[in-house]
């Protein structure tokens, strides 16, 4: 994997805004300023963010219900970017709404049963590009499951290393990296859209 600079990544999905539509979709609590999905917001004005009225519930049918009402406004098919909660929240819009995904990067996903919502959440391939970005002392789901989720997606698995809950608390407030797996996503969007 070639490593670009910062300015490069952040033009590269600046251009790409004009084919997708980026979407920050944070967990339980939303995201802290310091949180990168924060950050990046500040940073790229490409970003959207789902909200909604309360982040404390982790009612996955709720984050769902708000994606796919933020996704039938736009214009453009969507790259997800969801965090914990929000990553499986992602999960669940790529297969029951195809048409208004195309591509997803889950960052730290949760293990669902930690949200007892293991019913609700796909155990099939999401029919979409995705990347899996796991830590290997995430205390929301074991290296080993995540392992298992991205081969159950069909999700490329990016490892970072120990790197927490992936989170401002981890120490991961701008996050370029970050910022170059959802590079990479676009890419692989784009071959698919081919």
């Amino acid at each position: 994997m070639v490593s670009r600079g910062l300015s490069q990544t952040a033009d590269c999905l600046t251009a790409a805004a004009t084919r997708y539509d980026f979407v920050l979709v944070p967990g339980r609590y939303d995201s802290s300023p310091d949180h990168w999905q924060s950050c990046w917001q500040q940073q790229l004005p490409i970003w959207q963010r789902l909200t909604q009225r309360n982040w404390d519930e982790p009612d996955i049918d709720r984050w769902v219900g708000s994606i796919r009402r933020l996704l039938q406004q736009q214009t453009k098919p969507a790259l997800l970017v969801g965090h914990s909660l929000g990553a499986l929240a992602s999960c669940c819009v790529a297969i029951d709404y195809p048409a208004l995904v195309a591509g997803i990067v889950l960052v730290a996903p949760a293990e669902p049963s930690k949200f007892e919502v293991e019913e609700r959440v796909p155990a099939v391939d999401l029919g979409v590009p995705s990347l899996l970005v796991a830590s290997r002392n995430d205390p929301f789901m074991s290296f080993r499951r995540a392992e298992h989720w991205a081969e159950v997606w069909g999700s490329d698995l990016v490892d970072i290393g120990e790197a927490g809950h992936i989170n401002a608390e981890s120490g991961f407030g701008r996050w370029p990296y970050g910022l170059e797996v959802v590079r990479m996503l676009v890419e692989k969007a784009d071959q698919a859209a081919v």
